[in-house]
């Protein structure tokens, strides 16, 4: 029997981590989304979803959704059934401010809530979790308040609309209607519940305890009675990373016992770093990722360097095998941020059949990614401190709903 015990520890321990603060695969390997899937509960986003979007919102699905970027959910299918009878919905997401620059992995789901507020023309809140990164990162509260401004003008800079967006930080919102409901959810899950679902041992400080609840009621549309007076049946919709799923798992949890509707969630794969498709790009090493600080060199070298490919080491082996597009990061990242899915498949075909080379494949991508980076910073540098206060106004959305 203790041999058996020990054998399964030792087969969790080797197994992939996911949680919200580490994401890592067995020997250092790629995730397994399907078992990811398997362990969390959630559903796959599949192609009668996608039709059923592009139908209700007459546009084309974004092209997250096209690529099962956006690859999982739960309720998005009720999402859409209330959609369809004249029922509204807000959308939630958010960022923990934990560095000045920002990377493309950090856009992703701003760009596909963009996306979702436009198609659907729905209200949204964004949450600044600068308490949770004081408290993970050991950060100062004034550190963290200041990086949640700046971080607030590389969100305005995805092109949200002021009149539908609310963006908080924690530190200045959380008070009144929005602590009530903090307060109602603690008292709704256990110390072994939030042990269980988040890992926290006797070592962690008890800040890190207290803040799960801090994260799970902007998904309560009572939270802000400024924004939805009178609206508490409202539903809401949570583009995230998958490895958020743990804090909203005991959101859905706990709603129906307070009154409220689950909230619903869309989520995404991680996006890899340069090196190899491993988990999530780390912000301790720059040459992980690409930054929407990065000049076009930077990108070119970076690219050319670093970006993991499929490619065989001579020539003749290239043209007689073709690429690996399994491990390939530079196609991988085209299929992320290249527009255009015909261009794209070409690019896959003849470079899986040897006839385009990896240097072609760089070629083409950092083109892709300085546009999109230069395009970013053009409109971040056009961010006011005025416009950052618009945003973290609390006031009524005019056009909420329109």
């Amino acid at each position: 029997m203790e041999v058996d015990k020990k054998d399964e520890r030792e087969a969790e321990s080797s197994e992939q981590v996911v949680n919200p603060w580490e994401v890592s695969a067995k020997d250092g390997g790629k995730i397994d989304y399907d078992k990811l899937i398997d362990k969390f509960g959630c559903q796959r986003l599949d192609e009668s979803l996608i039709d059923r979007v592009q139908r209700l919102t007459s546009r084309q699905p974004h092209v997250f959704l096209r690529r099962s970027v956006f690859f999982a959910h739960r309720d998005f299918n009720e999402i859409l059934d209330a959609y369809e009878r004249g029922d509204k919905f807000y959308l939630y997401t958010g960022r923990g401010p934990s560095s000045e620059a920002l990377h493309l992995g950090h856009l992703i789901p701003f760009m596909f809530t963009k996306y979702l507020q436009e198609a659907f023309k729905v209200p949204l809140v964004i949450q600044l979790t600068d308490d949770e990164k004081s408290i993970w990162k050991n950060l100062s509260v004034e550190e963290s308040q200041r990086l949640a401004r700046e971080n607030a003008k590389d969100i305005i800079a995805c092109g949200f609309d002021v009149t539908k967006t609310f963006i908080f930080s924690d530190f200045d919102y959380v008070g009144g209607a929005f602590y009530k409901n903090m307060v109602k959810v603690g008292k709704c899950v256990t110390l072994n519940k939030a042990m269980g679902i988040f890992g926290f041992s006797g070592e962690d400080p008890i800040a890190k305890l207290s803040f799960p609840p801090v994260q799970a009621v902007p998904s309560f549309p009572s939270s802000f009675p400024h924004l939805f007076p009178g609206k508490d049946n409202l539903r809401c919709l949570i583009p995230c990373a998958i490895d958020q799923d743990p804090y909203f798992r005991m959101t859905r949890d706990v709603a129906p016992r307070l009154g409220y509707s689950k909230p619903a969630l869309i989520e995404s794969t991680f996006f890899p770093a340069l090196q190899g498709e491993n988990g999530k790009m780390s912000a301790s090493d720059p040459n992980s990722a690409i930054y929407v600080t990065d000049s076009a060199k930077d990108i070119k070298n970076k690219i050319n360097r670093y970006a993991f490919s499929g490619g065989q080491d001579s020539i003749e082996k290239h043209r007689e095998l073709g690429a690996n597009l399994e491990v390939d990061i530079p196609v991988k990242y085209l299929s992320f941020f290249l527009e255009d899915d015909t261009e794209l498949e070409h690019i896959k075909k003849e470079y899986g059949e040897g006839r385009m080379l990896t240097g072609e494949v760089k070629k083409r991508l950092t083109e892709v990614l300085t546009e999109i980076v230069e395009r970013h910073r053009r409109a971040r540098a056009a961010v006011t401190d005025e416009m950052v206060d618009a945003f973290m106004a609390v006031r009524p959305l005019p056009s909420m709903f329109e």
